[in-house]
């Protein structure tokens, strides 16, 4: 037991779960919320219902939607907000998190004005060394974790010692963690793969096959390793946790969101419908944007990305997109 006190920010499915897990550690756990609405409803009932059905907060836990008094004598502070905020989020604080000791990142994206990784903008926005700063990512939906059915996901950070430290802070019973030092391989795996998520809601929505989605997948992973060696991740980190892992777990789960907008995308919705109508986040949407302009930056094919751009932001038809995907040159498996 750690009796370490954690500030987790952002009171979403996510970081709700992982309160559960830090307070099962004996941790004493502040949970900062910024929406209003969200606040009210866990202060008054200990639960959101929109955001995780059937969960209620532990007892111990301390909820607040005072940011700066949140991190105030914090030991470890988990950031659970969804990528594209958490560069706003941090700023306001960034002098109260020069004294935090350990930074974890539960994000999984990349941010879309300046194609940085989450912990590039922790690094840039706070000025923290990367020696402080870990990433935990994985097959994880939250969903599952509070049932307690066994989870594996992966602590990576620059520091051995870190990497150590927050391995051993996460894995309790159901939920055990790994550790790498390729935190670059980590965090643009867990982010890469909601766009072939997406692609495999729209396998789905068109009424495809199985033979369809496995080919998604595995070429899905071919150009996500790709891209994440042209930028300086190891090849085999893909092949792990983060990378096959959360994207075959994504691809096919009922709790993607990410999935679940590629189904309606491919049963003809509307994005702006879509989004309007859910009351979470699907980063991949995001994402797909600052994929598509890394593998532009770094001059790496990405076929299947710009499939999904091409349908979310070009209004490409999406079986014409499957169709040009089928017709390109044939050439030899790669990766």
């Amino acid at each position: 037991m750690f009796n370490k006190r954690v500030t987790i920010l952002g009171a979403g499915s996510w970081g709700m779960a992982v309160s559960h897990l830090l307070h099962l550690q004996g941790c004493k756990v502040t949970l900062w919320e910024y929406n209003p609405e969200d606040f009210q409803s866990l202060s008054q009932t200990r639960s959101n219902p929109k955001r995780l059905k059937s969960f209620t907060l532990d007892d111990d836990v301390r909820v607040t939607d005072d940011l700066a008094a949140a991190v105030v004598d914090a030991e470890v502070v988990a950031l659970a907000v969804p990528s594209q905020h958490l560069r706003p989020t941090i700023r306001p604080i960034r002098r109260e998190l020069t004294k935090v000791p350990v930074v974890v990142n539960l994000a999984k994206g990349v941010e879309r004005k300046s194609l940085q990784r989450m912990s590039e903008v922790i690094i840039e926005e706070a000025g923290l060394d990367a020696a402080r700063i870990a990433t935990v990512s994985g097959p994880s939906h939250a969903e599952e974790v509070i049932t307690d059915m066994p989870t594996t996901v992966v602590a990576a950070s620059t520091s051995e010692a870190l990497a150590d430290s927050v391995q051993t802070l996460f894995s309790v019973g159901h939920f055990r963690v790994y550790q790498s030092r390729d935190i670059i391989g980590v965090e643009l795996g867990g982010a890469l793969k909601n766009i072939i998520a997406i692609a495999a809601g729209i396998v789905d929505g068109l009424g495809l096959g199985d033979n369809t989605k496995g080919a998604l997948m595995t070429r899905g992973l071919a150009e996500i390793t790709r891209l994440g060696t042209a930028i300086g991740a190891r090849a085999e980190t893909f092949a792990g946790l983060s990378g096959m892992g959360d994207l075959v777990t994504t691809c096919i789960s009922k709790h993607s969101r990410n999935r679940f907008v590629g189904d309606c995308i491919g049963k003809g919705e509307r994005l702006e419908d879509i989004l309007a109508g859910m009351s979470m986040v699907a980063e991949g949407v995001q994402t797909t944007h600052s994929g598509f302009e890394l593998a532009r930056r770094h001059g790496v094919e990405m076929p299947i990305t710009e499939a999904v751009y091409q349908v979310l932001f070009e209004n490409k038809p999406a079986p014409q997109a499957v169709g040009d995907l089928m017709e390109r040159r044939l050439r030899a498996e790669v990766w």
